[in-house]
């Protein structure tokens, strides 16, 4: 092919590919940003564009009908717990989850707090060891050091014992880890697999969409989510402080959904088909939590996981606290906080003093800080450690636990999973463990924080133009 030819072939895909973008109708702020991008830098910007920008919304995980076979399952067997006796606060959240996201709001579920990593890995273990039937298991993280061996030598001993052991990991977030590890698993009998392989590390399309998720659920009966992954540095911490995370332990009949949400990610992977029998016994109430099990991801048709925390936080009469370790919010995520807190309700939020590891995040997350503290937001750096828990209370009487940091992975680009509760007892807890932590946190004076070196600023101004993919 001719000097020519090939300026026509490049042409003709650069054109195809703004056409395309054209044709999508997204905010017309990104439309003309790739376009721009593509007309002057064609090349760099093709590649770009095909690793982050591609609209992945006509893509599903399953098929529909799949999926409403398993939802179809829960509302089968866990019918009588559906429950229409919504606080009248949250039935507008309420419905919009069912409608969009399928996610039924079930009764009667038993929910513990935790926050310590060694208290969660030590009844995961015992929950592990009491498993009779199967251990369905994803974890964005699962690294080959001591706490993941330690989980492993727990999983492989039940695959010998005949439990039907699955185990699910993000492979792009795990290609440092050793691929004999997850041999040996295998070769003990686990079902392992990575959820969208990556062979060619960043030059692959799929590589900024990351499974996010941590999710456990044993015999159908027990399920595990939230912020914890299995690696050594959630048990012992960094070398200038601890990890503080979240995770929550559920029994009743929400764990059903936690199993449809699992299953699902386990036959977008190609993993075989179960027997849904044994994967959906009949979960008595046996607590006083209403909740909704949300999922949220770049291949769902409604921005799920956006939307439920917009909701949320207009809900809020009183006040809304955030834990994440990022502050990175998309634009209608900082207006919703602006707004409640021009409107009066006490917002605060609380993100990490230091990153875990790069500067970028950190940097990106304090460039949106004087926007925040502009409207009345508190926000507290918290110094004793890293704050890695991903978590919403509101009005002592709605509390959301789950994967999602308050960025643009988190809310448009990775895969993640929620759970929305409505329960006083439950939100007041949360509100205490916030109210705790600011003991160990700073609160940024607006009149400080203006009084910041301009170099510092620069760099966090830097930093924001890649907060999309960070």
């Amino acid at each position: 092919m001719d000097f020519a030819l090939k300026q026509v072939f490049v042409l003709t895909i650069i054109l195809g590919t703004i056409l395309v973008i054209i044709s999508e109708n997204r905010n017309p702020v990104k439309t003309i940003a790739w376009c721009v991008v593509l007309a002057f830098m064609p090349v760099i910007g093709l590649l770009l564009y095909i690793l982050f920008g591609m609209d992945n919304r006509h893509r599903r995980l399953i098929k529909e009908d799949d999926l409403s076979r398993l939802k179809g399952i829960t509302e089968i067997i866990q019918g009588e717990d559906i429950s229409s006796d919504i606080p009248a606060q949250y039935k507008p959240l309420a419905g919009m989850l069912h409608k969009m996201n399928r996610a039924y709001p079930l009764s009667g579920n038993n929910v513990e707090i935790i926050t310590d990593f060694q208290t969660m890995s030590d009844r995961l273990i015992a929950d592990i060891g009491s498993a009779r039937q199967h251990i369905n298991m994803l974890f964005f993280k699962f690294e080959d050091d001591e706490v993941g061996r330690r989980i492993a030598d727990a999983l492989i001993k039940k695959a010998e014992e005949g439990v039907q052991v699955r185990l699910i990991y993000d492979d792009a977030g795990n290609l440092m880890v050793p691929r004999r590890f997850y041999k040996k698993l295998r070769k003990h009998g686990l079902q392992v697999r990575g959820f969208i392989k990556i062979f060619l590390p960043i030059l692959s399309r799929d590589y900024n969409s990351r499974n996010h998720r941590k999710v456990v659920v044993i015999d159908g009966k027990v399920g595990y989510m939230g912020g914890m992954n299995i690696a050594q540095r959630y048990a012992e911490g960094l070398k200038w402080g601890i990890w503080r995370d979240t995770q929550i332990r559920i029994m009743g009949p929400a764990v059903s959904e936690l199993q449809t949400s699992f299953l699902t990610d386990w036959k977008f992977t190609k993993g075989d088909t179960p027997d849904l029998g044994l994967m959906y016994p009949y979960n008595a109430p046996c607590g006083n939590t209403l909740m909704q099990i949300v999922t949220g991801g770049p291949m769902d048709k409604w921005n799920a996981m956006m939307q439920a925390y917009m909701t949320a936080i207009v809900s809020a009469r009183s006040y809304a606290y955030l834990q994440s370790p990022y502050f990175i919010p998309p634009e209608p995520i900082m207006k919703v906080l602006q707004n409640a807190a021009l409107s009066g309700v006490d917002v605060r939020v609380m993100i990490p003093y230091r990153g875990d590891k790069g500067v970028l995040p950190p940097l990106a997350s304090r460039s949106y800080i004087k926007e925040a503290l502009n409207a009345g937001i508190r926000i507290y750096l918290y110094r004793k450690g890293y704050m890695h828990a991903k978590t919403l209370v509101i009005d002592d009487s709605l509390v959301t636990i789950g994967s999602t940091n308050l960025d643009f992975r988190g809310f448009e680009q990775d895969f993640e999973i929620n759970a929305f509760m409505y329960d006083e007892n439950l939100a007041r807890q949360q509100h205490n463990l916030f109210i705790e932590d600011q003991k160990d946190a700073e609160l940024i004076d607006p009149l400080e924080w203006d009084k910041r070196p301009l170099l510092d600023k620069a760099k966090e101004s830097a930093a924001r133009i890649f907060s999309q993919v960070l």
